[in-house]
């Protein structure tokens, strides 16, 4: 793995790719995308519910930015280095398990777009992880 791929790289792919969610999932909040291609489309008719849920995973996801930016040292991770380590390494189980969600999802978007992307995702955090 780390002959395919350096962590830098690996790093800078998914600040890239969690930036790029948590604009997301702004815009699911918005309004603009619609609310039946996000949490297998079991959300219709109840906003507050879909607020809730897209706050916590807008929150997470930039948790998950601060740990990858803390382990490619773009910030500093200082004494937290040993939890942004294990932080990295829960990062990647997340994207395996959300990839595994995306795909029993009935939701053809989360099948065909969601679940490839997770997986590539989650093999660079595995090289992050790694990384020394």
């Amino acid at each position: 793995m780390k002959n395919l791929i350096s962590a830098k790289l690996a790093g800078n792919i998914l600040l890239a790719a969690f930036g790029l969610l948590a604009a997301f999932h702004v815009l699911v909040l918005l309004g603009v995308i619609p609310a039946e291609i996000v949490w297998g489309g079991m959300i219709e008719g109840v906003p507050s519910n879909l607020i809730t849920l897209e706050i916590i995973s807008l929150l997470v996801t930039l948790l998950f930015i601060a740990i990858i930016a803390a382990r490619t040292g773009a910030i500093p991770a200082g004494r937290f280095s040993g939890a942004v380590r294990v932080g990295v390494w829960l990062i990647f189980a997340y994207l395996l398990l959300n990839t595994l969600g995306n795909l029993a999802s009935g939701v053809s978007f989360e099948n065909l777009v969601f679940a490839p992307v997770t997986i590539f995702l989650a093999l660079c955090a595995f090289r992050l992880a790694i990384e020394k």
